[in-house]
């Protein structure tokens, strides 16, 4: 079966709560999963945009590319974004994908744009338990990486490297937003799996990460499932 989007009618965004406060200064991983040939994705986009300001949250913008086929392919598109979002809904039992669609904290699922929604699931991530103390520290183009157990992590505890560009403006030429031009945040360039952690003893691991994207290290339950802890390197 084509996987076709969800409707989603461009609503009027709401201002954001406050940040909300966490003991650890984890941030709350919100991952945005979008396309610029998506004509319903502009006011997501827009949404994950306004939380820039924030440090309760960590905003990712994951363009998929199987939207590509329908006139304009998706300058930051990536098959490895559209692979994650099936494996999210494959974990939860979900038998289709849809753009927009935000994961907040790798667990709360969340179709179209639902400013109010996604206040609630940030508030419910933020009460969870804290497992991970997770630490960044950079030298030249390498980023020393630390993370501590604080509690019982799953054997295959996933430790990740995400490159991510602040913001790039981008004229659409074709498709369903042909003429509209759009200034996109938070968007992953990069996606890799450092490796899985019994969460037994402590993780080190020094990585090279030159360039001007941000460094953000993601550690999360194997599914992929909940995002135990999260830091950012600007």
């Amino acid at each position: 079966m084509r996987q076709k989007p969800v409707t989603a009618a461009c609503v009027a965004l709401t201002l954001v709560s406050a940040p909300i406060a966490r003991a650890d200064d984890s941030p709350i991983v919100i991952e945005l999963f979008t396309s610029q040939g998506c004509s319903s994705c502009p006011p997501a986009d827009e949404l994950l945009g306004s939380l820039a300001n924030r440090t309760d949250v960590l905003p990712l913008a994951l363009h998929v590319d199987y939207w590509d086929y329908i006139g304009w392919k998706d300058t930051f598109g990536s098959p490895a974004h559209s692979e994650r979002q099936r494996a999210y809904a494959q974990h939860a039992g979900v038998r289709m994908v849809y753009t927009p669609q935000m994961i907040v904290g790798g667990m709360e699922h969340l179709v179209g744009v639902k400013p109010e929604a996604m206040e609630q699931a940030i508030r419910m991530e933020a009460a969870m338990p804290h497992l991970v103390s997770l630490t960044l520290e950079r030298s030249g183009d390498s980023v020393a990486i630390s993370a501590r157990p604080l509690g019982q992590l799953p054997e295959d505890t996933m430790v990740q490297l995400v490159r991510v560009r602040p913001s790039a403006t981008v004229e659409i030429g074709r498709g369903e937003n042909a003429g509209r031009t759009f200034t996109y945040s938070h968007i992953v360039t990069d996606w890799t799996q450092l490796g899985d952690w019994d969460g037994h003893e402590p993780f080190r691991q020094t990585v090279a990460a030159p360039g001007a994207d941000d460094v953000v290290v993601i550690v999360q339950e194997p599914g992929p499932g909940r995002i135990l802890a999260a830091a950012v390197m600007h």
